[in-house]
């Protein structure tokens, strides 16, 4: 069996759900608005990694777009929003940009994540992830949802593949 860091110098793309992995999947209502937050590690990470010529995709059933326009801000190539279907969204992303399984490191922390995490070459996880999705990861990071779990998974991929830190990192 393949271990979880052999996996790695394969990844070019990353997908990632929204609550519970970049959000803490808490949610505030102020003025019946949601409110969310993410780590700016998390952010920092995802925009380097974009830096590095990595496709970076969400996958959500959230509906915000102020969620959509922040991720599109630091480069993410597409947001898909109200994804009730996450394996089909999967599908339609792997089909339009030409991408298999093995190079798709995937990070989700429920139940509906589940099929997309069975399916792609690297599937990891926050370390508050429910017990079903824990089970079935390659990785689960020690680090909770929304606290820089994301940063932890773009992290590791570029320091294997040797695009972590380089001149270029001091630099938004």
């Amino acid at each position: 069996m393949i271990s979880y860091k052999e996996r790695l110098p394969k990844v070019t793309t990353f997908i990632f759900d929204v609550d519970g992995v970049l959000t803490t999947g808490d949610v505030q209502l102020i003025n019946n608005d949601v409110i969310r937050t993410m780590h700016s590690k998390d952010g920092y990470a995802l925009q380097y990694a974009v830096k590095k010529d990595f496709q970076i995709f969400i996958i959500t059933g959230g509906n915000s777009e102020d969620v959509k326009a922040r991720l599109l801000a630091s480069g993410v190539k597409e947001v898909f929003l109200r994804s009730s279907n996450k394996a089909k969204v999967y599908e339609t992303i792997k089909e339009k940009y030409s991408l298999n399984d093995e190079e798709i490191l995937y990070m989700g922390d429920d139940i509906p994540d589940i099929p997309v995490l069975k399916a792609v070459g690297v599937s990891t996880c926050p370390q508050d992830s429910a017990v079903e999705v824990k089970a079935i990861c390659h990785y689960q990071s020690p680090i909770l949802g929304g606290k820089g779990c994301v940063r932890d998974v773009i992290e590791q991929v570029m320091r294997v593949q040797g695009k972590w830190m380089n001149d270029d990192a001091y630099f938004w």
